[in-house]
C-alpha cells in the first residue's frame, strides 16, 4: 500500500505499541517511527530490535512533527500524556489509542487536545499474556477486530486514514459509538476479568480457612489445594486472572459505570440460578445451560480469536 503517514509517534512500547510498529514496518506504512518510553532499557531494546527509527524519553519532543500519535500507555496515564503532548502537536495531526475503554479516554484527551488536532479513539481486540518490547510481533493484529469509536463531530478524513492504517496492518475494522463500545466490552471482557479475579481470591480465602481448621493435620493436608485440585475448568476459567493488575485496575476505574451496570445484570441472573438450585428446578437449569452452551460454541467458532486475546485490553 505504501506510506500512509510520514511520521508516526508511539507513546508506550509494550506489547501493543511494539506490535503496531512492527506491523507498520512490515507494510512500509510509515516514513519514520519514533517511540516514546520512560524506561531507558525499553528505549534501548526497541532500537536494538529495529521496530522504531528513533526514541525519546520526552513525549513532547517525540510528537513534534508527527502526523499520527498512538497512545499505548495504561489508561490511568492518558490525562498526563494528553497534557504533556498538547503544546507540541502540529495542526492536522491525528491522535488515536489502543485502550479498552473509550468514553472516558475521549474526555481525558479532549480536555487538552488543541484545535485543529483530530482524535479517532480505537481499541484492537488482540493481545497475549506477555509484555514489553520483546513481546511484540507484526502478526498480532492479522485478522483481528479493531473497534474505532469516533465522536459524531470527528473529522471524516482522519477516520478514513486511521481505518486505512488498521486494515493495512491486517485487521478487521468496526466503527461504533464510544458508549456502545464500553457497554459491549464491559460484558465481554471487563466483567469476566472481575469474576476470574474474584473466584481465585475466594478459593484462596477458603484454603486459608481450611488450613486454620486443620492446623494439626499432616503436611499432605496442608499443601496448596487450589493448585493440587484445580481441574481444567477452574484453570481455564481463571486463566485471565493472570492479567496485569495495574492495567485492569485502570480499566475498572475508567469504565466503572458500564462495568457496574453489567455486574448488576450478572448478579440478577446469578440470583435466579441460585433460586433454581435451591428449589430443585432442574428444567430451568437445563434450559439455561442448553441456551448458553450454544452461545459459547458460537464464540469458540468465531474467526480471529486466540486463546490469550483477553489477557490484554
Amino acid at each position: 500500500m505504501g506510506v500512509l503517514f510520514d511520521r508516526v509517534c508511539l507513546i508506550g512500547l509494550g506489547l501493543i505499541g511494539s506490535s503496531m510498529a512492527r506491523a507498520m514496518k512490515r507494510g512500509g506504512l510509515a516514513g519514520h517511527i519514533v517511540g516514546a518510553a520512560r524506561s531507558a532499557d525499553t528505549r534501548e531494546k526497541s532500537l536494538e530490535l529495529g521496530f522504531v527509527d528513533s526514541v525519546s524519553d520526552n513525549m513532547a519532543e517525540a510528537v513534534e512533527g508527527a502526523d499520527l500519535i498512538v497512545i499505548c500507555t495504561p489508561l490511568g496515564a492518558y490525562k498526563a500524556v494528553a497534557k504533556a503532548i498538547a503544546p507540541a502537536l502540529k495542526k492536522g495531526a491525528i491522535i488515536t489509542d489502543v485502550g479498552s475503554c473509550k468514553s472516558q479516554v475521549i474526555a481525558d484527551i479532549n480536555a487538552h487536545r488543541p484545535d485543529g488536532v483530530h482524535l479517532i479513539a480505537g481499541h484492537p481486540i488482540a493481545g497475549t499474556e506477555n509484555s514489553g518490547p520483546e513481546a511484540g510481533f507484526a502478526e498480532l493484529f492479522d485478522g483481528r477486530y479493531v473497534i474505532l469509536t469516533p465522536e459524531a463531530k470527528a473529522d471524516k478524513g482522519a477516520l478514513k486514514k486511521v481505518e486505512a492504517l488498521w486494515k493495512a496492518i491486517g485487521s478487521q475494522v468496526e466503527v461504533m459509538s464510544p458508549e456502545h463500545h464500553d457497554r459491549v466490552l464491559a460484558i465481554t471482557s471487563h466483567l469476566p476479568h472481575l469474576i476470574a479475579y474474584t473466584i481465585v481470591g475466594t478459593a484462596s480465602d477458603l484454603e486459608n480457612q481450611l488450613h486454620r481448621e486443620n492446623a494439626d493435620a499432616d503436611d499432605l493436608v496442608k499443601t496448596n489445594e487450589v493448585i493440587r485440585y484445580s481441574g481444567s475448568g477452574f484453570r481455564d476459567f481463571t486463566r485471565i486472572a493472570g492479567s496485569d493488575p495495574t492495567m485492569w485496575r485502570d480499566v475498572f476505574l475508567t469504565n466503572r459505570e458500564a462495568t457496574l451496570e453489567m455486574l448488576g445484570r450478572f448478579q440478577e441472573d446469578l440470583v435466579a440460578l441460585q433460586r433454581a438450585i435451591r428449589w430443585g428446578e432442574g428444567e430451568k437449569l437445563h434450559d439455561w445451560f442448553t441456551r448458553t452452551r450454544e452461545i459459547r460454541r458460537s464464540v469458540v467458532n468465531q474467526p480471529s480469536r486466540s486463546p490469550d486475546a483477553d489477557l490484554t485490553e
